[in-house]
């Protein structure tokens, strides 16, 4: 299901025909350093990843993270989408992109287009971003997408803060 498109971004439901790019992102160096280590090694793991996270939220919540692609290509370039956080009982928006596609404005337009679908499609009322405080690019997109810090939080009571941004 497709839940947004931009002149050159489409917005969809992830597959479980996304499994190969899902373990290829996982595995990314920058995603493992800045969001986590899934521990995705295979498309047999990413098949089980999607079902279990982004499918499963979406039959949960109505939403997800959701596969950016190019619409000239067809090409998946990453994830941008929106997550219940159950233990702060907030919706962060996230995204993570193959590095080949930093620093074309992808990020930027395909989570201004989720943000959108938030708060018009969903009626949500709040979306925050949740990033640790060295990880630059993704303060920057969230200062741009007009969000700002509000505080530290932790996700489990071992987990070091992050900063949530609203």
């Amino acid at each position: 299901m497709v839940i947004a498109e931009t002149p050159r971004l489409r917005i969809r439901h992830l597959l479980a025909t996304d499994a190969a790019f899902t373990c290829q992102l996982l595995n990314e160096p920058s995603f493992i350093d800045n969001i986590a280590d899934r521990g995705v090694r295979s498309e047999l793991d990413a098949m089980y990843y999607l079902a279990e996270g982004p499918i499963k939220s979406y039959q949960q919540y109505g939403y997800g993270l959701f596969l950016v692609e190019e619409c000239a290509s067809q090409m998946p370039i990453g994830f941008c989408g929106l997550l219940y956080r159950e233990k702060l009982q907030e919706t962060d928006i996230g995204f993570a992109f193959a590095p080949e596609f930093w620093g074309k404005g992808y990020a930027f337009e395909a989570a201004s287009a989720v943000m959108h679908f938030g708060y018009g499609s969903l009626k949500l009322k709040r979306i925050v971003g949740l990033t640790s405080a060295s990880n630059i690019s993704s303060i920057k997109l969230l200062n741009r997408l007009g969000l700002r810090f509000e505080k530290m939080v932790k996700m489990t009571p071992e987990d070091d803060y992050i900063q949530l941004y609203s």
